[in-house]
């Protein structure tokens, strides 16, 4: 792994992009009620009774940016991380570009960047359990 840091600059980079993005979903997400259009919702949970992979993220998504965290927490916990991160992003970007501060690059080796895969693949997993174990019995997990 290395750490470096850049010389101060306004170049958009990776981290500038996220938090562009971020914003403009959260801001979606605070004032266009997409959940109540009449096609938004999951299919599969729908048609099967099984949320899929991304079952909440709208609701994630509406509930932080009513900074609701727990409710957005409730909905799906990997997708309030990523949607905070988000937030981090911006903050970043709004730092790095209104005052030149440099955003540290990381340059990860394959090796490293294996373990993220394998770590990110089990984070996935084991929210999906969350969401599907809540969705199926919710008294379970928020007795």
């Amino acid at each position: 792994m290395r750490l470096t840091w850049p010389q101060p600059n306004r170049e958009i980079g990776v981290v500038d992009a996220l938090g562009i993005t971020g914003l403009c979903g959260l801001l979606v997400a605070r004032f266009v009620p997409i959940a109540r259009l009449p096609f938004w919702g999951c299919v599969l949970r729908e048609q099967f009774g099984w949320p899929c992979l991304g079952c909440g993220l709208t609701r994630v998504a509406d509930r932080v940016s009513h900074f609701n965290f727990a409710g957005a927490w409730d909905a799906n916990p990997l997708g309030t991380v990523a949607a905070e991160l988000f937030v981090a992003a911006l903050a970043a970007t709004v730092v790095h570009l209104a005052f030149k501060v440099p955003l540290p690059e990381l340059e990860l080796t394959p090796r490293e960047w294996w373990y993220v895969r394998i770590a990110l693949g089990a984070v996935v997993l084991v929210n999906y359990a969350w969401v599907v174990v809540s969705y199926r019995y919710p008294g379970l997990l928020h007795g």
